[in-house]
């Protein structure tokens, strides 16, 4: 009695199955390239993957308040508040000038953007923040994708500079491609008001006094609300000053005769920059630099793409003596990784035409 073909039954497996049945091969092969179309355009392009941090941040302004006050009327209170919030895994504050940071660290098993909601209503529940502090930023730290830079220079001044960069930002984050600009490489507008010890003992006033009067008088106030037969209406008193000749016209004394004292009439106030040291230059000019990202799905091929459209454009309109240059372009590295898949495709689809023709021809050989 003959054993059967051992060769014979190995041969029955999936490649002998699909020799044998072309519909069922062409319908799978169909559905691979269906595939691939569907991943072509629906891609995310992005020079490098997004991460997340797994971090949260909550800062509370509390302006003119020292180290110790901060720790005490802002950063104890965060902490007692939040301790409670499932998913933290460490809370860290830092006290500073007029400011208070808590940097929460989120445990790897929990959504971050619920533990984010609950923190947001756990700080909203404070009510014992001092009356000088402002309204707390709760943000998670994310990483931005940077694509490209705009370099914005030239022999003007650094006002005239930060004034056209913050023309080109709002420019740019009106189009539909861009949401995120930011500009780096100059100082931050600061009003500075130097009062004179003089000019105080002359009117009988202190400082502390000077102070209190300027910042109580540069502060918008909720006055509650008012019930009409239309609806309610929220009644708020807008007294924020953004100009050094607003805060000039600040009423500091009034005397019995009718005459008023305003802050210009004993101090100086100047309308500029943080006195810090921040130089930026390109080509050895002043310079400021204008960073675009990407988040989200936003393509990163379709903003280096906008952006350089753009500053086409703008060049042409900048006043003399100031011009525009494109700088770390990040979407060149994209570009380069995709031409190389493309080389390498194109190549390994040779070799498979090579190995299927030659493996056609030897069995056409045998065979004759």
């Amino acid at each position: 009695m003959n054993k059967p073909n051992s060769n014979k039954v190995e041969r029955k497996g999936i490649i002998a199955w699909f020799a044998t049945n072309h519909v069922a091969a062409n319908l799978l092969m169909l559905l691979i390239m269906a595939g691939g179309l569907l991943t072509i355009f629906t891609i995310k392009m992005e020079v490098f993957p997004e991460t997340s941090l797994d971090t949260i941040t909550i800062t509370v302004p509390y302006r003119g308040a020292s180290p110790a006050d901060v720790e005490e009327g802002v950063c104890i209170r965060v902490e007692e508040a939040i301790a409670g919030i499932e998913g933290i895994k460490r809370i860290t504050s830092k006290a500073g000038q007029g400011s208070g940071l808590t940097i929460v660290e989120v445990e790897e098993y929990s959504d971050i953007k619920d533990v984010l909601d609950d923190i947001k209503a756990a700080i909203d529940r404070i009510i014992t923040f001092p009356v000088e502090t402002e309204k707390p930023v709760i943000s998670e730290v994310e990483t931005t994708n940077r694509v490209i830079s705009i370099v914005l220079y030239g022999d003007v001044k650094e006002k005239t500079l930060k004034t056209l960069a913050e023309e080109i930002r709002d420019d740019l984050t009106a189009e539909p491609d861009i949401s995120q600009v930011a500009i780096w490489g100059v100082r931050p507008y600061e009003i500075a008001i130097e009062v004179s010890e003089k000019d105080l003992r002359r009117y009988g006033l202190s400082f502390d006094e000077v102070a209190n009067i300027v910042s109580a008088s540069s502060i918008d106030i909720p006055a509650g609300s008012v019930k009409t037969s239309g609806g309610e209406i929220l009644v708020r008193t807008e007294g924020q000053k953004y100009y050094g000749s607003e805060f000039s016209e600040i009423i500091v004394l009034s005397r019995k005769d009718g005459t008023k004292l305003r802050l210009g009439d004993i101090a100086t106030v100047r309308d500029g920059f943080e006195d810090k040291d921040l130089y930026t230059r390109f080509d050895g000019k002043r310079a400021v630099e204008i960073k675009v990202s990407r988040i989200g799905e936003q393509d990163a091929l379709d903003v280096a793409e906008t952006v350089k459209e753009y500053v086409e454009r703008k060049s042409e309109l900048l006043p003399k003596g100031v011009s525009l240059s494109l700088w770390e372009d990040d979407s060149a590295i994209l570009k380069s990784r995709m031409n190389l898949l493309l080389r390498n495709g194109c190549f390994g689809l040779v070799l498979v035409f090579v190995c299927l023709w030659r493996y056609f021809l030897i069995c056409g050989w045998r065979s004759g």
